[in-house]
């Protein structure tokens, strides 16, 4: 029963901890290779600035799952989803011969090992996902296909 208890008490204080960080005033890391910071939560809301791997932010407010950020070394400051963060602080650049996509996958719990053994299945293609992350658009050429295609903007 002691440990039941025990445990319980750790759950609550360690999720206490989580959430302190989450709301105004907190500290997060970037836990994506890059991050798009926007004007507000809204799906089509404007680019603030891009935030790399590791950058620490400072929490300004939290909207669901959305969480306004300012950059610590610059001014950038946006809305993003949480999933993008990690109360943890990450290991920034490339070491040895780990690069830095590496060690954002690894971060989220997805590695090199982990992705072999689904290519070992056999029943996964990944011939048109690698193409995929190689595949860039510039934000005008974004929002000019959403205004010529009239889309929904979303929030403002």
């Amino acid at each position: 029963m002691k440990k039941i208890l025990l445990l319980i008490i750790f759950l609550i204080f360690s999720s206490g901890i989580a959430f302190a960080q989450l709301s105004a005033g907190g500290t997060l890391y970037v836990s994506s290779r890059t991050l798009n910071l926007r004007s507000s939560t809204g799906w089509f809301a404007r680019n603030t600035g891009t935030l790399e791997y590791g950058d620490r932010v400072r929490v300004l407010g939290v909207n669901g799952r959305f969480v306004e950020v300012t950059s610590a070394n610059s001014s950038i400051t946006g809305w993003a989803d949480s999933s993008n963060f990690s109360t943890r602080q990450l290991l920034p650049g490339t070491t040895g011969s780990t690069n830095v996509r590496e060690v954002a996958l690894a971060g989220k719990g997805f590695d090199r090992d982990v992705e072999n053994s689904y290519r070992l299945r056999g029943n996964f293609n990944y011939t048109d996902v690698d193409r995929m992350e190689l595949f860039v658009l510039d934000e005008q050429q974004i929002w000019n296909f959403l205004e010529e295609g009239r889309l929904f903007f979303g929030e403002n």
